[in-house]
C-alpha cells in the first residue's frame, strides 16, 4: 500500500507532502482541506494547488540546471 501511496504522491506533485513536511502535519489532513475547501469555494484551491506544484517543479528544474553547472 506504501507504494501505491508514494507513486500517487509523485505523480500528483506532492505538494501536499511537502507542505506537510514544511508544517509538521500530516499530507492527509492538508488534501482533506484542500478537497473541501474546493468543494465549499467551487474549486479556486485547485488553482492554488497548481500554482504550488509550478513552483515546486520550477525550483526542481533549477536544482538540477545548476548542479550541472557546478560539476
Amino acid at each position: 500500500m506504501k507504494k501505491v501511496q508514494k507513486f500517487i504522491e509523485n505523480q500528483a506533485f506532492g505538494v501536499c507532502t511537502r507542505l506537510g513536511e514544511m508544517m509538521d502535519l500530516p499530507s492527509s489532513h492538508i488534501r482533506i482541506f484542500f478537497i473541501y475547501s474546493s468543494f465549499l469555494t467551487f474549486g479556486s484551491p485547485i488553482l492554488l494547488y497548481l500554482a504550488l506544484a509550478f513552483i515546486r517543479d520550477v525550483r526542481k528544474m533549477l536544482r538540477r540546471g545548476r548542479s550541472k553547472w557546478y560539476y
